[in-house]
């Protein structure tokens, strides 16, 4: 009797211990996506992996978990998404067709060459901020042609195909997308990656991913509430702190997924 009563109170401790471990985890990485405009799977996902739960569900739980980061960062930034709910649409609407599609060919995807791609491009976006003093410091609101509106919703399509599949870096990569292409500064472009690819994006690559197993209910709780907070907080120092420290953190982010995603592809190619 008391070695079940000692083995239960010890598998107790484990696990809380465990969960305040991932909660802590999500709460800073997800502080960190949420200066940056993404990263967050730089550490959450694979931690969950490291528990041992399979990539799939992992994937889920780091998607459900992003979308409480999403909607974390909206909440503090809501206000300056109003002049730009068309930009929104348009990521929406050809973002979400590739997130979809992403997650029904995440099976039969070699992953090594995405996170080799990923990871390489990761870090030349972290070279080319680091290079250009300027990007992302202001908004100047470019007149778009055409051709330039058809070149950016297909970036779109493609990342959100990234997004399903491997999740890790896309949000950086629409962050930088829109200060590109639009001219806008890394506040606004954040507070538009936060609402469209950490809520929607992600709440549909989630309930896609979901089918292929069943996500742990009390691990979800605990990602969601770091999320939450990290995202809350995270966008909160962002906004007093300014695009100066946005940009920072966001070439260093991109750094180190770019790194994470080399790493982790010569592990499975070697």
């Amino acid at each position: 009797m008391l070695y079940l009563v000692t083995t239960l109170v010890n598998s107790i401790d484990h696990s809380l211990f465990k969960y305040i471990y991932i909660f802590l985890i999500s709460f800073f990485s997800n502080t960190f996506s949420a200066i940056s405009g993404g990263g967050a799977g730089l550490l959450q996902l694979p931690v969950l992996i490291l528990f041992g739960i399979p990539y799939h569900q992992a994937l889920a739980s780091h998607k459900f978990a992003t979308v409480a980061l999403g909607i974390g960062g909206s909440f503090r930034n809501y206000k300056s998404l109003n002049n730009d709910i068309n930009v929104a649409l348009q990521i929406l609407i050809f973002g979400l067709p590739g997130v979809v599609f992403g997650t029904t060919i995440v099976d039969f995807v070699s992953e090594q060459y995405l996170y080799l791609f990923l990871g390489i491009f990761s870090i030349l976006l972290a070279v080319y901020s680091f290079l250009k003093s300027n990007l992302g410091l202001s908004s100047d609101n470019r007149k778009l042609n055409l051709i330039i509106k058809i070149r950016f919703s297909i970036f779109i399509f493609l990342i959100g195909i990234l997004n399903g599949s491997i999740s890790s870096g896309t949000g950086l990569l629409v962050t930088i997308l829109l200060i590109k292409t639009f001219g806008i500064d890394f506040l606004r472009a954040i507070s538009l990656t936060f609402f469209t690819v950490g809520i929607f994006w992600n709440l549909t690559g989630a309930i896609f991913l979901s089918k292929l197993g069943t996500v742990p209910i009390s691990l979800l709780i605990v990602l969601i509430l770091g999320s939450f907070a990290g995202g809350y907080v995270g966008a909160h120092l962002s906004k007093i702190k300014g695009n100066v420290l946005v940009k920072k953190t966001f070439t260093i982010i991109c750094l180190s997924v770019g790194i994470s995603l080399l790493v982790r592809s010569l592990k499975i190619i070697f």
